[in-house]
């Protein structure tokens, strides 16, 4: 049967507590969310032969986030990646934002939304899925954006071993959002992911610079180790991306004609 349950996870210097919660199904699948960073601590899913395995990188206890940590699960906003030189240009107006990763805005700042402690609060169950919501809001000028704006943000575990992300968020003021769940996976549960075999319905990528700000031009990936149109191992070819740290940290064009905002 599906089940949801939570406990405290720890508190916060101020002495605020925080939540975690346990995502179940039937299947044996379990998510572990907590109400910092809206941050997916644990997702277990059993492989082929029916193995448990921890498929995403984190930590057992709050201490260990809060002591720093590469955005382990977290939702990354207003803004997820990089702002080059911190700034941006809406409607004739310049922004300054705050800058955290060199010249640059990475990942909505200084306290970006995975430092913040979510509201949150379980969703009625339904027969095959259970839910929890997570919100938190961000008020205007906060690391240089403009307007108010709350994100709410609910994981869903279904009984066909899905883990659902639904974001939607409100503003009183036209301002950029870019959110992404930054989750590091390593499907065999341990080790390294090298021999990880990876497909990308993408002809095309964007070119970044040694700061890994996209220069605004769109590639194709054939003939370089960015191409994975053809399953390939990850290790095959990270040595060959260009980056001053060998590995991949792009952004793919995927082929299809989707909605555009």
């Amino acid at each position: 049967m599906m089940s949801l349950d939570e406990k405290i996870f720890g508190q916060m210097p101020d002495g605020t507590p925080v939540k975690i919660y346990t995502l179940k199904n039937p299947h044996g699948m379990i998510a572990r969310i907590t109400e910092f960073g809206a941050i997916i601590t644990e997702l277990h899913v059993p492989d082929r032969d029916g193995k448990d395995g921890n498929v995403v990188l984190g930590f057992d206890d709050l201490d260990r986030y809060l002591r720093g940590h590469p955005f382990f699960g977290a939702i990354a906003g207003r803004v997820a990646n990089r702002i080059g030189n911190g700034k941006f240009v809406l409607d004739g107006q310049e922004y300054a934002l705050a800058k955290n990763n060199g010249p640059n805005h990475l990942h909505g700042g200084l306290k970006g939304f995975d430092k913040k402690v979510w509201k949150s609060k379980p969703l009625p169950a339904g027969g095959h899925s259970v839910a929890v919501e997570m919100s938190c809001f961000s008020p205007d000028g906060e690391e240089g954006y403009p307007g108010n704006l709350t994100l709410t943000v609910v994981y869903t575990l279904t009984d066909r071993n899905e883990l659902r992300i639904d974001y939607k968020a409100t503003t009183d003021k036209a301002t950029p959002v870019n959110f992404t769940n930054h989750s590091y996976f390593n499907l065999a549960g341990s080790g390294d992911i090298l021999a990880h075999e990876l497909w990308l319905n993408a002809d095309s990528y964007t070119p970044v610079d040694d700061g890994l700000i996209p220069s605004g031009e769109i590639k194709s990936v054939k003939g370089t180790a960015l191409d994975f149109t053809k399953q390939t191992a990850m290790g095959a070819r990270y040595k060959e991306t260009g980056l001053k740290t060998p590995g991949y940290d792009h952004n793919f064009v995927l082929n299809h004609s989707g909605k555009r905002l």
